[in-house]
């Protein structure tokens, strides 16, 4: 087996886990933010940040072992725009909120029979890549290129001069120690079990880009769980797979929707969901199109800044993901709420 097949099938491995832990388990932020701002519910909450600080310290661990160099990845970059990234963050975390959840549990719903999941997809892929390399591309670009802000410091250790594993252990204590303050979390095994499941996800996809898919003449691009772009690739590999390769991105997306759909079987809760009506349906193609512009413009999403991006301690992860929270504080409780009825 080929290095690059070898990364396809940790891959869908990979994907697997995802989308029946997310099946079994709701993990999902836009749900824990929700939860906890209306009714005082933390629990899922705190289930997507034990994913974070799982995911920061498995991933650190691999760079202190010398196995991976997360430097290289997209998030750390030197001359991020001070705009786009929060701003895409903003318009990410309220267009989940109109679609009632991102696009990682879009994929997750749409394995479980959720019909509406399809449409949110759809939009999400096109306008992902209408922002990336279509009509909305130069327009991005342009507003990257006027306010783009070279940083003295790439990541957070960089930034406050800590080594990087000791920034790891201090930040994963903080946020465990939040975590694990609540009783009613810990006696909650579904969703202390769905963060630390999807948690650990994270460094898997970089072992298996980095270590699985080295190869010192065709090297395999490090990555990790991110959903934004992949969707829209997708969408294209099933256009245009005649003389494509499957890549690592296709493949986690593939894995989370029969990974899902092989949870939601077992568990008896396939079900088949549509529409409400006409407004529905135009607020989730609304929120899935700007999650798509959103996602691009902040480098990410919820699962790809949230957790792969936070994992590397970039700077640019804490800024996509405060853009993210703040979005969808306004479509949750804030004067831009939409009624779900």
């Amino acid at each position: 087996m080929s290095h690059t097949e070898l990364v396809v099938w940790s891959a869908v491995l990979i994907g697997l886990c995802f989308g029946a832990a997310g099946q079994a388990t709701g993990f999902c932020l836009m749900r824990g933010l929700a939860n906890s701002w209306t009714l005082g519910d933390t629990r899922k909450l705190r289930s997507y940040v034990l994913a974070m600080a799982v995911a920061l310290l498995g991933s650190q661990a691999l760079v202190a072992a010398g196995l991976v160099s997360l430097g290289a990845s997209h998030y750390a970059s030197p001359a991020p725009s001070w705009l786009a990234i929060p701003l895409g963050g903003v318009l990410f975390g309220y267009g989940m909120t109109l679609a009632n959840g991102c696009g990682a549990r879009a994929l997750v719903l749409l394995g479980s029979g959720n019909l509406r999941s399809f449409v949110v997809l759809t939009c999400l892929g096109l306008a992902a890549y209408m922002a990336l390399s279509g009509v909305l591309a130069p327009l991005r670009i342009w507003l990257e290129s006027m306010t783009t802000l070279a940083l003295p410091a790439r990541d957070l250790p960089e930034a406050i001069g800590v080594p990087a594993w000791l920034t790891a252990l201090v930040l994963g204590g903080i946020l465990l120690a939040w975590v694990l303050s609540s009783a009613t979390f810990r006696a909650s095994p579904r969703d202390w079990l769905g963060g630390l499941i999807i948690g650990l996800l994270v460094p898997a996809g970089w072992y298996a880009t980095g270590v699985l898919g080295h190869d010192d003449f065709e090297p395999v691009r490090l990555a990790s769980l991110t959903f934004i772009a992949p969707i829209g690739e997708s969408l294209q590999y099933l256009m245009l797979s005649t003389g494509t390769r499957l890549g690592f991105g296709v493949s986690v997306v593939g894995g989370v929707i029969v990974g899902a759909l092989a949870m939601a079987l077992l568990r008896r809760d396939f079900t088949l969901r549509a529409f409400d009506g006409p407004g529905h349906m135009l607020r989730s193609m609304t929120g899935g199109a700007l999650m798509g512009i959103g996602g691009v413009m902040a480098l990410g999403c919820s699962i790809g800044q949230g957790l792969s991006g936070l994992s590397t301690l970039a700077l640019t992860a804490f800024a996509a993901l405060a853009g993210i929270v703040a979005g969808a504080r306004l479509g949750i409780v804030g004067p831009l709420a939409l009624s779900k009825n």
